[in-house]
C-alpha cells in the first residue's frame, strides 16, 4: 500500500456538501494495492501515528508524531494513487477491486481508532467523487510505502510479476491449448521419417 500524508488544515466535500473536516493534523491519502495484507495495515497505521511531522514546544522541526500532539487525522482512500503509466495513459491494474478495497479501507481506519483516539480519526465517503480542500502547513508531503511494495516498486522485476500476475487473474481460463504446445505435443513428420528410414535399415541388414 501507498499513503501520502499532509501536515495541513482540510475539509472535504462531496456534492458541495461538506462530509468531514479537521483543523490541525495530517490528511492520510491511501492507496491499497493487490497484495495489500493485514500485515500492510499494522505497518501503515504504525508509520502514520508515530511519524514525526511536527515541531516540539520549543519549536525543533521533527520531533512530534501526530499521537504526541493529540492532532486529528483525516483518511481518504485514493486507488490513484497505486497508477502504473501505459505511455501517456493512466492504468489501474495494481490497485485491489473496489469490493474487496472497500473491506480493506474500513479495517484500516478501525486499526487507527484502535490504536490512537477513535474521535480524532475522520474520514471521507469511499467510492465518491471528492473534493478536498487542503491547506497544507509547511508545506509538508510525505510518500509510505509498505515494505513489499516498497520492495516491488524499486526492483523492477518484482513490479513486472505484480502485473503479470494481475493479467493472468483478468485472462480466461477457457482457452484450449496454445498452437506452440499443440506442436510440441504432435509427433515431427521428421522423426516419424527418420524412424521408419531406420526400422528399413535394420530389417535389410538382417536378411541374407
Amino acid at each position: 500500500s501507498k499513503a501520502v500524508l499532509f501536515n495541513f488544515f482540510i475539509s472535504f466535500l462531496v456534492g458541495g456538501e461538506q462530509i468531514s473536516a479537521i483543523g490541525r493534523g495530517i490528511c492520510v491519502l491511501l492507496g491499497i494495492s493487490l497484495e495489500d495484507t493485514q500485515k500492510e495495515v499494522e505497518h501503515m497505521v504504525r508509520k502514520i501515528l508515530n511519524l514525526r511531522v511536527f515541531e516540539d514546544e520549543s519549536g525543533k522541526h521533527w520531533s512530534k508524531s501526530v499521537m504526541d500532539k493529540q492532532y486529528e487525522v483525516l483518511c481518504i482512500s485514493q486507488f490513484t494513487l497505486q497508477c502504473v503509466l501505459k505511455g501517456n495513459k493512466p492504468d489501474f491494474h495494481l490497485a485491489m477491486p473496489t469490493e474487496q478495497a472497500e473491506s480493506f479501507y474500513n479495517s484500516f481506519l478501525e486499526q487507527l481508532r484502535k490504536t490512537y483516539r477513535p474521535e480524532l480519526i475522520k474520514d471521507g465517503k469511499f467510492g465518491a467523487y471528492m473534493q478536498v480542500h487542503i491547506q497544507n502547513d509547511g508545506p509538508v508531503t510525505i510518500e509510505l510505502e509498505s515494505p513489499a511494495l516498497g520492495a516491488a516498486t524499486s526492483d523492477p522485476k518484482q513490479l513486472s510479476k505484480l502485473e503479470k500476475q494481475q493479467q493472468r487473474k483478468e485472462k480466461t481460463r477457457a482457452k484450449g491449448p496454445s498452437e506452440s504446445s499443440k506442436e510440441r505435443n504432435a509427433p515431427r513428420k521428421e522423426d516419424r521419417s527418420a524412424s521408419s528410414g531406420a526400422e528399413g535399415d535394420v530389417s535389410s541388414e538382417r536378411e541374407p
